[in-house]
This record gives C-alpha cells, structure tokens and sequence, in this order.
C-alpha cells in the first residue's frame, strides 16, 4: 500500500518540485495550500499575492494529477506569529517569524490537517534533509544542511521536534537550486521560471516599522551616540576554564550625546543601520542598543565600533530546544559546536556551557550584531544539534 503524503504546495518552484518527486517516488500526494495571512486589521491584506500563488499551486496539482485543497489557517498564524511578534518588538526583541511558522504552523497545526487526512508524512520545499539513526533499539532523525550552501534552510527548522521529524520529508534536500529549476522545467510546471518568494508575504511587501505602528504607537525618544573607547561592557565570568561572557552595562545616557530623536525605540534592532536618519558622519551609525523601558537607542559610528560585538551569549533554561534530545547537555557541561545567530551566517566555533539557569555559547571570535529574540542554532558537523531564542 501506498505511503500518503500531504504537500505544503506554496505556489513556488521548491514545493512544487518537491511534490513532483514524490509522485515519481510511488507515494499518494496531496497538495495543500496554506493560507495563512488575512487581516483587514492592518491594511496590507493587498500586497499579499496569497491568491496568485494559491492558482499557481493548484495549476501545478492539476498538471501532477494529484487532489489539491486550500486551508484557512489564518486565525492560528495569527495567534501563534503576528500577535507574538508584536509583544517581542514592544518588549525591544527581535523576532523571527519564519522560525516560528515552521514551528507552530507547518509543522504543527498544518500536520494535524494533514493526519486528519490519512498521511503518513508531511513535506515541505525546504533544502534541508532528514537522517535516522538508532539508539537503543529506537529511531532517532537528524536534521541535516541541505546539500545547496547558498540554499540550506536548516536554520529555519531549527525548532522542530522529534516528534515532528518522524513525519517530515525533505525531497529537495538533496538538490541544488539550479537543478530544481532544471526539474521543474522538464516536468511542464508553470513555477519553473517563478521567482522566490521574499520571506513571509506581510513582512515582505511592507517597510517593517509601518506595518508595526499599526499597533505599537509611536513615541519620540533620544537617539544617544555612545563613543568608541566608552565602557560598553563587562564580563560575567561563567566559568575559569572559559572565556568571560561580554554583556552590556554602561549603554546609559552619561556615556554620550544625544545625536538625533526616534519614534519608538521597538522599532529598532541591534545592527540595524537604515531609518535613523542622522547625518554628519565620516562612518555610519549603527544601532548598538536599545531600552525600552526609557525608550532610548544607543548607536555607534563605525563598522568596528565595540558595541556591535559579543563574544558570547545567553539562552534561558525555558527556551533551549535539542532537535537531538539525547545529546542535551546537563548543568555542569560543557561541549565544543559550530553555530550560528541568523540565517545564512557561515558557522562559527564556539562552547556551549549548560547551567541551572541556562545556557551560554562563548564564541571563540566575537560575533556582530547578537540580537535578543533571534534563535541561536548550534551544529556538528552537518546536523543541527540544538537551538535556542538569545535572552542577552
């Protein structure tokens, strides 16, 4: 009997090559278009082209010959991405909603559409791929780079569980981008030549800080330039065999001058160096700080100004996720890891050190622009090993 497979078809080349795949692989595809976006709440449901890509995705069901249906998920990707990304941009974090969707919504309430419908997997577009291994008699799925390293997407499922790997497929994991291009135009699918999509649709098509003040109310505050040879930082000592952790102590109104004003520190992000719209410098200025609570940014001039780098960084016990449960580090260990802080970074050595209250990674060179509410992901080799969101 036929394994049954359910389609995340998004209207784009990847998924629909990766349902044409499966089909010549023997298994029973269905196709599903994920809608997940539509609220007149904030005016941008037109520069969404959910419904283009919805035809394009049953167009490319109708040449594979495989059932094809569109699903509402509108109210949980609500509930679960934009209202969550609201409350981190007002608590001055920075969220990463493709993380989240693929957590909370491919993955979950989009696999539980797709068991109601009799499926033994779900599969997505994503250049990733899935490994088995067995400990103990028991299959244990590894999450590995996808073979294209301009392409991998790991990184965006760096938050899924076991649970929700054993019902994955990756069927373009193995496949460069070009190539997929190549199978999509030998197979007759009107996506071959389509171009990718830019990151979640509302996101996008909008300047950020608009669609965010369609919620978060504006407010003027002061944006400070913090000098090169201030006291930016100071070191926690994590442990003596470690390096000292750097964290921010001084990023205080004394420190600087007020150089320019802003509407709402939310708005803003570490590293970010576009819309502060402050002249007169040699350097650029760059956002090296954000309070909230005070509603001040702190910026420095310069690409190598100290407060765009840490040499480390924080996770809370709550928030440390191990795709490979049975590796995870107890309090007291340490282990050695690649990782990475956003996507497409290339890898960098670091030590990982578990304790009661959480987890620090210590670079062993200081990485630029560590921003808290993005997920740190740390690697071995090939295989994503564990991710977290950066508290500090």
């Amino acid at each position: 009997m036929k394994k049954r497979v359910v389609v995340g078809l998004s209207g784009g080349v990847d998924s629909s090559v990766a349902a044409y795949l499966l089909k010549e692989q023997g298994y029973e595809v269905i196709g599903i278009f994920m809608k997940n976006w539509h609220d007149d709440s904030v005016t941008i449901s037109n520069e969404c082209p959910w419904l283009d890509d919805s035809n394009d995705a049953m167009i490319v069901a109708q040449h594979l010959g495989i059932p094809f249906q569109a699903i509402d998920l509108s109210v949980e990707y609500k509930a679960r991405i934009v209202d969550y990304m609201f409350a981190e941009y007002q608590a001055g974090r920075t969220p990463n909603p493709d993380v989240l969707c693929n957590r909370e919504i491919k993955f979950d309430v989009f696999l539980e559409a797709a068991i109601k419908l009799g499926a033994d997997f779900v599969a997505t577009g994503h250049y990733c791929r899935k490994g088995t291994l067995e400990k103990n008699g028991k299959p244990v799925y590894q999450l590995l780079a996808g073979k294209d390293p301009n392409k991998d997407q790991s990184y965006f499922l760096c938050q899924l569980t076991q649970a929700q790997l054993s019902r994955a497929l990756f069927p373009i994991g193995e496949l460069l981008k070009p190539e997929v291009r190549a199978i999509a135009k030998e197979a007759g699918l009107t996506t071959a030549e389509k171009k990718d999509s830019q990151g979640l649709c509302f996101i996008g098509k909008v300047h950020l800080p608009d669609f965010l003040q369609q919620r978060l109310q504006p407010k003027k505050g002061k944006v400070i330039e913090v000098p090169h040879h201030a006291p930016v930082f100071e070191t926690v000592v994590v442990d003596e065999d470690l390096p000292g952790l750097s964290k921010p102590y001084a990023l205080q109104p004394e420190l600087g001058k007020v150089v320019g004003e802003h509407n709402g520190a939310h708005f803003y992000t570490i590293g970010q160096r576009r819309g502060l719209h402050i002249g007169g410098y040699e350097k650029p200025l760059f956002v090296i700080g954000t309070d909230t609570t005070k509603n001040v940014i702190y910026t420095g001039s310069g690409e190598d100004h100290p407060g765009l780098y840490r040499k480390g960084l924080f996770i809370s016990t709550s928030d440390i996720h191990w795709v490979r449960l049975d590796l995870a580090l107890q309090a007291g260990e340490t282990k050695k890891y690649l990782a990475r802080i956003r996507y497409r970074q290339p890898l960098e050595n670091c030590t990982l050190h578990q304790t009661a209250e959480g987890l620090y990674i210590i670079f062993d060179r200081p990485q630029r622009g560590v921003t808290p509410g993005q997920f740190a992901a740390w690697y071995e080799g090939e295989e994503l090993i564990g991710s977290g969101v950066i508290h500090q």
